[in-house]
């Protein structure tokens, strides 16, 4: 008999609130059928590693462990670490000082945020009340990226197709992105600012506030007139639904997996 169990995952902070938001999100989950769930962090939570989930789960008898990666790109190289040592892939794409995690049971890997129409939901109720003339306005969303060949490609497909989603459902004129890694910020912004004499909202792609969010993202775009309220993701009930969707889809894929004796 197979019996699922969750393992949602999430860098962490020393931030109490990045924890707390993230803790809030799970709480609420409304699943189809009970299933064991932990919120564990890649690290800086003390007794909430990835490793202290998969044990908690084994000795409630899970058998398969249905992983939900909860980073807002593929491109993140820690979500391909993140999947090499929890056993979904043979190899990681780069190199990287995560040991193998210890896990019996059957791991079922899923797909970070990405572009997913609910974030682009989620990116607008966060900025709306910074908006005074949508028609005269660019909302500049901003990324973590990657400095790493493959890795930064996927940051730049995922959250450019997101920023479309965005000004689908913004009206806004227009929607761009720009990066931490390698750093477009700046330009980006300047642009859309002196260049095109559009109003630029900044929209932080981030789950939760933090050193990014509060000092990183200002302290790049120091000198220039925009719009910034620093507000990430979490709090939002939209991500809720898009964890509810996730575990759906690798319950489905659980399902599918025969088990021999």
């Amino acid at each position: 008999m197979k019996k699922p169990g969750v393992l949602i995952i999430s860098h962490g902070s020393q931030e109490k609130t990045w924890v707390e938001s993230v803790d809030g999100a799970v709480s609420r989950l409304n699943l189809p059928e009970p299933l064991p769930v932990e919120a564990v962090f890649l690290e800086l939570v003390e007794g909430r590693l990835i490793q202290d989930g998969i044990d908690r789960l084994e000795a409630e008898g899970v058998t398969d462990i249905l992983v939900v990666p909860l980073f807002v790109s593929s491109g993140s190289t820690h979500v391909d670490e993140i999947e090499y040592a929890i056993g979904a892939k043979e190899a990681p794409e780069r190199e990287t000082d995560l040991e193998p995690f210890n896990v019996q049971a059957r791991v079922h890997f899923g797909y970070p945020v990405d572009n997913d129409p609910d974030i682009a939901v989620m990116v607008w109720d966060k900025v709306k009340s910074l908006s005074q003339h949508p028609e005269q306005e660019t909302i500049l969303l901003i990324g973590h990226g990657s400095i790493h060949n493959g890795f930064r490609q996927r940051w730049e497909t995922g959250i450019s197709s997101l920023a479309q989603r965005v000004q689908e459902v913004s009206g806004v004129a227009h929607t761009d992105y720009a990066l931490l890694n390698p750093d477009s910020v700046y330009d980006k912004a300047k642009h859309w600012i002196e260049e095109r004499g559009s109003r630029v909202i900044v929209a932080p792609l981030f789950l939760s506030a933090g050193y990014f969010t509060m000092k990183v993202i200002p302290d790049r775009l120091k000198e220039l007139d925009y719009a910034y309220s620093g507000e990430t993701l979490l709090p939002h009930p939209l991500l809720g639904k898009w964890l509810e969707r996730q575990i759906q889809r690798l319950l489905e894929r659980c399902d599918e997996v025969k088990v021999s004796f």
